[in-house]
């Protein structure tokens, strides 16, 4: 097979369709920058869900009277919980400072005693922090002996988990609607090609050509348009991000960047769509004359 034909008969087909090629390059590279925006907007959303579930802790109050002992073997089998980060044991002293620092009062001036119990601070690894796994694990310190009650932002975490199901629902249907809808046009553009070029592909049989070789110009061809498409959409994310990073402030410039190699991903996001919509109508069309 001729490098040289292949190049030449996939770039004819621009210029034999160029408005459908040109619909098809503009869908994709749209379709492309909308699912590259989508990808930022869940990837910078995922952070941010993420920073708010390490602020997710349990706190497991003792009771009282309690020894030393007890506070040491129950901080030991809490943390080797499986999804345990760290356990942090709370004095009552240490109690108190707290509840002075948080509300400017000293509990044992208004009270003349000190009511605060002491207690385990206990965060969770990255990937235990869901409602599931916070509830299995509080299930299990809450059954422990010397374990009194046990607190955690439940209420927080549900929404968190409902929010997050939702969002990340939402973003994959539209995902999944684009892309389709960007393959469905290039898969129509390439017949187009090959309705044009029909009667050299039947001649083309008829001499004992290859599928292969017949089909690897319109192949070719669906991957330039892919590959053009990617182009521009990733230039197009490109001065959106760098004027947005202009305009916001700086807490929050971290969530308008993103990796260099994202680019590179939205390029070939491109390639696979053409190819795809290109690889549809081949094996539909080709050999298959009635279907022109």
């Amino acid at each position: 097979m001729s490098l040289s034909y292949t190049l030449r008969e996939s770039i004819s087909g621009f210029t034999r369709t160029k408005l459908s090629s040109t619909i098809s390059v503009a869908t994709i590279c749209i379709s492309l920058l909308l699912l590259s925006i989508f990808a930022v907007i869940t990837l910078h959303a995922s952070r941010f869900i993420e920073s708010l579930r390490t602020k997710i802790e349990l706190e497991a109050f003792l009771q009282e009277p309690i020894s030393p002992d007890t506070v040491a073997q129950l901080q030991q089998a809490i943390g080797s919980i499986d999804g345990v980060k760290s356990v942090t044991f709370v004095s009552k002293d240490e109690a108190a400072q707290i509840f002075r620092k948080d509300w400017g009062d000293n509990v044992t001036d208004v009270l003349n005693f000190n009511p605060l119990p002491p207690s385990f601070r206990i965060s969770l690894k990255e990937g235990y922090r869901t409602g599931a796994h916070v509830q299995a694990i509080a299930g299990r310190v809450g059954a422990m002996t010397g374990i009194d009650t046990l607190m955690y932002r439940r209420t927080l975490l549900e929404l968190i988990d409902q929010r997050t199901q939702s969002f990340h629902n939402l973003v994959l249907v539209l995902g999944i609607l684009i892309s389709l809808s960007a393959v469905f046009l290039v898969s129509n553009t390439i017949r187009l090609a090959i309705h044009a070029k029909r009667k050299i592909v039947r001649t083309m049989e008829l001499v004992g050509a290859t599928r292969m070789f017949i089909r690897m110009p319109f192949l070719l061809e669906g991957i330039l348009q892919g590959l053009i498409a990617g182009a521009l959409a990733a230039g197009m994310l490109y001065l959106m991000l760098e004027e947005l990073f202009r305009i916001v402030s700086a807490e929050f410039s971290g969530f308008v960047r993103v990796d260099p190699s994202f680019y590179l991903l939205v390029v070939g996001a491109g390639i696979i769509l053409g190819f795809l919509g290109s690889a549809i109508s081949v094996v539909r069309f080709i050999n298959r004359p009635d279907q022109l």
